[in-house]
């Protein structure tokens, strides 16, 4: 170690000054929690992956974020294994043009939705979609 590198422990305690992430963390500001809520429906342009991620980092931090997350995660995963399938299924020889041309419908109906939910629940309101599961209570 060079003699001028600075340490990385508090003299007095010998703990080191980094350290992680509060287990309780803050709560979401109003503006937080629509954003966060807002990027879980437009992260169904990429699957059940975004919404997931968000509902399980934030659903405790923010209510309108718990509650959205949750609504997108439900929406996104019945069409994301759908989907998934459908793209496996393209490697079939004789129709596999068809999965294929299945898993763009898929794609872009997702995406539709989710675009259209993400632009509603950014002006603060919430939304439900007509057809879902509900899988997640």
């Amino acid at each position: 170690m060079a003699d001028n590198a600075p340490d990385e422990r508090d003299g007095a305690s010998g703990q080191s000054q980094y350290h992680g992430v509060p287990a309780n963390a803050l709560p979401l500001t109003a503006s937080e929690d629509r954003q966060w809520a807002t990027l879980a429906h437009f992260g169904g342009i990429l699957g059940c992956v975004p919404s997931l991620l968000i509902y399980l980092i934030f659903r405790d931090r923010g209510p309108f974020t718990a509650q959205e997350s949750k609504e997108a995660l439900n929406f996104t995963l019945p069409p994301t294994i759908a989907a998934v399938l459908a793209n496996i299924l393209v490697l079939l020889p004789v129709v596999g043009n068809l999965f294929a041309v299945v898993a763009t419908a898929i794609w872009v109906a997702v995406t539709c939705f989710s675009v259209s939910a993400g632009i509603r629940v950014n002006h603060g309101q919430p939304h439900r979609y007509r057809f879902n599961l509900r899988w997640i209570k």
